[in-house]
């Protein structure tokens, strides 16, 4: 038998300026037939292990595309086409089709951009088993719920479970394929707008809702996934959801959703995050920090790649600056102009030029404002480093030609592209040792936290006014359903978990 085995990942900001176009899949964009193959053969992504689990099934694995790319706006809509055209087109004449998908994605020309995908699959193959693997941030949507099969999501944030996503759902249909039960699901969408700093799964709402789930699948069920939702997208629901798939009877399977869905409503509060003021968290940095054999971590949530940034704020580093903060190695920040400059001018040479605040952001009405720094350029590379943290193990990652400027007080990494710091080698590819700062600032939320927290004193979430702030106030929302919480004031009974 023939499976098709595809990836397909981006989470859309459509506050975003940052545009998602068909070279931002991928560090050379998109990987097509077995080049897609290599770039997930033997990695921790659920395309990995859906290659494996067909493999030891004796399937052909045909593969036609993996494409992914970090958090941006709406993706093109040439791009997106050429993408699902791949996909659709290595769906032909296959027995089954499993997909690594985000689940939110939004494109120029559809909100759905999961749903409109598994649709044209499920017209051109009518009878043909279709497995999703999801990201715990997922807008789960009717018609990705009624063009698929199984769909199984991530139940850790930070997501150290890719390939465990993507295995579960493989098994699932594989043993269906066997000649089990047909698998049926049960959905329920809550009105509920998370704050991403509260979907972490080792802690609150999120952690209890993940247990609950884990417990549902403990007393029969075969995949229960709880959705956070990701709310930075101006569409109809950008909502918490989840779903349930069980063997044959869809009655447990509805029943088991509703249970989840009352006890998360109940516990809805614990899903919203209300940012400290950012002079109120570096000056606690400032206490933490005395004393201290390790340097405590800054995490600059309000402008991460991640979800949508352009990781070319400043606000947090200068503030920290004139609050007196030294000691400081920061990143990463995204300015392709200062990495010229800094190249150009070479190691050791002392400058004065503009970093940072470059691209505007008009949903929020941020205009461009950048900063004036003088310093001495430290290390120039070329930005590669393999990854050796839990998330994205043994890949390759690319920030772009870097360059470091110390600017006295701080240590500044600055990348011609936007990267997550997903593991220590952001720093130290680039001659930096964040074990020895007294503080280390990330342009991150969750991801940095395995590899970055054992090595901090202390954490310290600091707020600022970028595109993936945690202050939903600051976000032109046109689009949306209404109500929804906590953007609408909602009475407990104002939502049926029953219906």
């Amino acid at each position: 038998m023939k499976v098709m085995i595809a990836r397909l990942n981006h989470e859309t900001n459509t506050f975003s300026p940052v545009p998602t176009p068909l070279a931002a899949f991928g560090n050379d964009g998109p990987a097509f037939g077995l080049d897609a193959y290599e770039e997930n053969k033997g990695k921790r992504t659920a395309m990995s292990a859906f290659i494996d689990i067909a493999e030891a099934n004796g399937a052909t694995v045909v593969t036609p595309v993996s494409a992914t790319a970090y958090p941006s706006g709406r993706v093109d809509a040439d791009a997106y086409r050429t993408l699902c055209d791949a996909i659709v087109a290595g769906a032909r004449c296959c027995g089954a089709i499993l997909l690594d998908l985000h689940g939110a994605m939004v494109v120029e020309s559809t909100d759905d951009g999961e749903g409109d995908l598994l649709e044209r699959l499920r017209q051109q193959t009518p009878d043909v088993p279709i497995a999703v693997a999801l990201d715990l941030h997922g807008n789960v949507t009717p018609k990705m719920m009624a063009n698929a099969d199984v769909i199984v999501s991530f139940k850790t944030y930070p997501h150290v479970d890719m390939y465990e996503t993507g295995e579960h759902a493989g098994r699932i249909l594989f043993d269906w394929l066997r000649g089990g039960p047909r698998p049926v699901m049960a959905w329920r969408r809550l009105p509920l707008m998370t704050h991403t700093l509260r979907s972490a799964t080792a802690q609150g709402a999120m952690r209890d809702a993940v247990q609950a789930a884990r417990r549902a699948e403990d007393a029969g069920m075969l995949g229960v996934s709880v959705l956070a939702g990701f709310a930075l997208a101006d569409i109809p629901d950008p909502c918490l959801s989840v779903v349930v798939v069980a063997s044959g009877d869809p009655a447990p399977a509805e029943q088991a959703a509703a249970e989840m869905v009352k006890g998360i409503w109940a516990a809805r509060d614990g899903f919203f995050y209300d940012s400290e003021p950012l002079a109120d968290s570096l000056a606690r940095a400032v206490e933490l920090a005395c004393g201290a054999s390790k340097p405590v971590l800054l995490l600059d949530h309000g402008d991460n790649c991640m979800s949508g940034g352009t990781c070319d704020t400043m606000e947090v580093l200068m503030a920290a600056v004139d609050a007196g903060l030294t000691g400081i190695v920061a990143g990463l920040y995204c300015d392709p102009e200062a990495v010229e400059a800094l190249t150009s001018a070479g190691e050791g040479a002392r400058v004065d030029i503009l970093v940072g605040n470059k691209r505007p952001i008009p949903a929020i009405g941020r205009p461009a404002a950048p900063v004036r720094l003088q310093g001495v350029v430290g290390a120039v590379t070329d930005g590669q480093y393999v990854i050796t943290g839990p998330t994205y193990t043994g890949q390759t990652a690319c920030m772009g030609r870097s360059a470091v400027l110390d600017i006295g007080a701080a240590q500044l990494v600055i990348t011609e592209k936007t990267h997550e710091p997903w593991d220590l080698g952001v720093f130290e590819s680039m001659g930096l040792d964040p074990r020895r700062a007294r503080f280390v600032l990330v342009k991150s939320r969750m991801y940095c936290r395995p590899v970055f927290e054992p090595i901090s004193q202390a954490l310290v979430e600091c707020a600022s006014a970028g595109v993936t702030s945690s202050d939903f106030s600051l976000f032109p929302y046109e689009r949306r359903s209404r109500p929804r919480y906590p953007l609408d004031s909602m009475a407990p009974s104002d939502y049926d978990p029953s219906a």
